[in-house]
């Protein structure tokens, strides 16, 4: 009897550490700002002549926090080498709690190449769930089509 009462308080010791590693684990930083990366394609390749394969690249941010607000400084998309290609605000841009804002290059855009990228910067009053920012790449050509996604990662608190 002592043995099963030992493998229980055991297994109930195992399991309230399980509980409180997941609960720090899933602890949310909240931030008042960032730079964040978001990785996009304005093409992949194709074949064995690596023939380019078109794509829409589209940035959507969205203001994961319930309560507060955010304020979108610079959405700057640059290119394979590195070299800023189009600025996207003229203005700062405030997303309200949960709202979402998308940032579209066309397809025809070439000029980013299968290394673009995004430099999104963000601020907040007070401290706020970090938005989540993500590439969303979708082409069609001659009846083919393809669709993925990539997510942004913070590089600058």
């Amino acid at each position: 009897m002592t043995r099963i009462i030992r493998v229980f308080l055991c297994l109930i010791m195992a399991q309230v550490s399980l509980m409180a590693h997941w609960a720090l684990a899933g602890e949310i930083a909240l931030t008042r700002g960032q730079t964040v990366y978001v990785p996009v394609y304005s093409h992949i390749y194709s074949g064995d002549t690596a023939r380019p394969f078109l794509l829409t690249a589209i940035v959507s941010i969205r203001n994961t926090d319930p309560r507060g607000s955010i304020v979108l400084t610079a959405v700057d998309y640059y290119d394979s080498e590195g070299n800023l290609v189009r600025k996207y605000l003229e203005k700062q841009v405030a997303l309200k709690a949960m709202a979402s804002i998308r940032f579209i290059v066309k397809e025809s855009d070439r000029r980013g190449g299968s290394g673009a990228n995004f430099i999104v910067k963000w601020q907040s009053e007070s401290a706020v769930n970090p938005p989540i920012m993500e590439g969303v790449m979708i082409g069609t050509q001659m009846g083919q089509g393809i669709s993925f996604t990539s997510r942004g990662q913070p590089i600058q608190e």
